[in-house]
């Protein structure tokens, strides 16, 4: 019976995380920040939230009470103890982001909140792409070098599958200008986002390919500016954990009046 490898390699998430850099710290605050205006507007008080984080220094002021939990694959979470739980920018290093979803909605009381923000599919797609041109042309092969990371409505689907109710997902894309392709790796790697996957080459990339992917970066991806765009998708999700005081939706053909009288509007038979 053969194991199925993990998608990431927790050794070298930790060690690039542990060198990342205040720097490269933008895309997490700003996550943050969006977190933060959007549970000020829910009207309800937490008191006992946890936050589930590979950045804790970040994530610690959103709230003085807060569990902090790190985002590895078993979540130091006990059932049905949490009134919120954050899920911060990790998703896309899970190796079983339903299992991560799962393990927060137990760990959340009846009509708990969960609120993640997690990288969508359209994050760092030019430099994807220009990698992978590179890579083929130089070594005739590819191999993996960024996280997969799901889309919009992938990730909606799975607040469904963990059994959360009432969910929501949005997006926030944000475009980001570098100097050349060669800063962004540099700002990725003080994000503690560089390459983590189990499946990656074990040996320094050749130079070849790196500056051939410089070079498609360039000729494809650069603004009116002069300088290069990298996208950044932040997806944000909201689910809550079930409870009959929440509103049902009505059973098909329970309605007491027709859409057409509240519109006062005549309704038109289709036609066969």
């Amino acid at each position: 019976m053969t194991t199925q490898p993990s998608l990431t390699d927790p050794t070298a998430l930790a060690q690039h995380r542990a060198r990342a850099t205040g720097r490269g710290m933008f895309l997490q605050e700003t996550a943050f920040d969006e977190v933060k205006d959007r549970l000020e507007v829910v009207n309800k008080s937490f008191t006992a939230p946890a936050i589930v984080t590979g950045f804790p220094q970040i994530w610690s002021a959103l709230h003085s009470n807060a569990k902090l939990v790190p985002d590895s694959e078993t979540l130091d979470l006990t059932p049905q103890t949490h009134d919120l739980v954050v899920h911060a920018m990790g998703l896309h290093w899970a190796n079983d982001p339903i299992g991560q979803f799962i393990q927060c909605r137990r760990a959340l009381r009846p009509d708990g909140l969960l609120q993640a923000v997690a990288f969508g599919g359209q994050t760092l797609h030019e430099l994807r792409a220009c990698l992978g041109q590179a890579e083929a042309e130089i070594t005739g092969g590819m191999s993996p070098r960024i996280a997969p990371m799901a889309e919009l409505r992938d990730l909606g689907g799975l607040l469904q599958r963990a059994g959360l109710a009432l969910p929501v997902a949005d997006s926030l894309p944000l475009t980001v200008e570098y100097a050349d392709a060669w800063a962004l790796m540099r700002d990725l790697r003080a994000m503690g986002e560089t390459n983590a996957l189990g499946g990656r080459l074990r040996r320094p990339t050749a130079r070849g390919v790196l500056n051939r992917a410089a070079e498609l970066y360039t000729a494809h991806f650069t603004a009116p500016s002069g300088r290069i765009t990298a996208t950044f998708d932040l997806i944000f999700l909201t689910g809550w954990a079930p409870d009959d005081s929440q509103p049902k939706p009505l059973r098909p053909g329970s309605a007491q009046q027709r859409l057409a009288d509240a519109l006062n509007s005549r309704e038109e038979p289709l036609p066969d």
